[in-house]
Order: structure tokens, then C-alpha cells, then sequence
């Protein structure tokens, strides 16, 4: 039984339409230059963190690329994929790297939706 190149095709096609949001998914620097105001943290229906961008009725959801940040002079958190909050020592912590990290972000920025580029994953639109 052999499969012809068209039936392959085809099928690529219609799978890649049944994919919704994979066609449209946006970052977060294009929506904001679009207008696109930021919420604060929250989590979607399946549990992931991340932040909303909506301006007007549509809305995205923008998932967080964030496992590290810092919460204050003594103190990080790390951010489990199951949304847990886990506290490590920020000396121990600079220590095993050789020294302080300048690219994590502030915990507090994350909640209040200042966010950047690098923080998100990518945004989907969300019905």
C-alpha cells in the first residue's frame, strides 16, 4: 500500500489548517506596537502563566518564558512549569553562577505586566 505525494499533500494541508492559532500567533513586541495594552500575571485555562494583550475586543494570550527572578536583595524565586513558586537564596544562587545575573527580571515586574520580549514565549489569540 503506497501513499501518493498528493494525498500527503493534502493531508498536510488540512491538518495545518486544524491547528488553530498556529497561523496566528503574534509576539509581543508586534502587539504592543499595535496598541495592545498588557495585563498583570495570570494563568489561562490549562494552567500555563503568562500575561493578556488585548486592545478593543481582540485578545491574546502571551505564555511566560520566565524560570528565574528576582524578588529582592536576599531573595529569588523560581517558577516551576506548574506555575509553583519555589524560594532560593540569592548568594547561594550568584555564587554557583560566579557572580550576579543581570538578566533575570524583577518578580514584581512579571506581576504588574512589565514584561519584555525575551519574558514571553509567544502570544495565541484567545476566543
Amino acid at each position: 500500500m503506497s501513499i501518493s505525494v498528493k494525498t500527503l499533500l493534502a493531508a498536510a494541508v488540512v491538518g495545518f489548517f486544524l491547528v488553530p492559532g498556529l497561523a496566528n500567533a503574534e509576539s509581543l513586541a508586534q502587539l504592543e506596537k499595535q496598541g495592545y495594552k498588557v495585563s498583570k500575571l495570570t494563568k489561562n485555562k490549562a494552567g500555563s502563566q503568562g500575561w493578556v494583550a488585548s486592545n478593543g475586543d481582540k485578545r491574546f494570550f502571551c505564555r511566560m518564558n520566565v524560570s528565574i527572578a528576582v524578588v529582592s536583595k536576599k531573595e529569588l524565586v523560581s517558577i516551576t512549569t506548574a506555575g509553583r513558586l519555589v524560594k532560593l537564596d540569592r548568594a547561594t544562587f550568584e555564587a554557583s553562577l560566579g557572580g550576579p545575573d543581570p538578566s533575570l527580571p524583577l518578580w514584581s515586574d512579571l506581576q504588574a505586566g512589565r514584561v519584555k520580549a525575551p519574558h514571553v514565549k509567544g502570544c495565541t489569540p484567545l476566543r
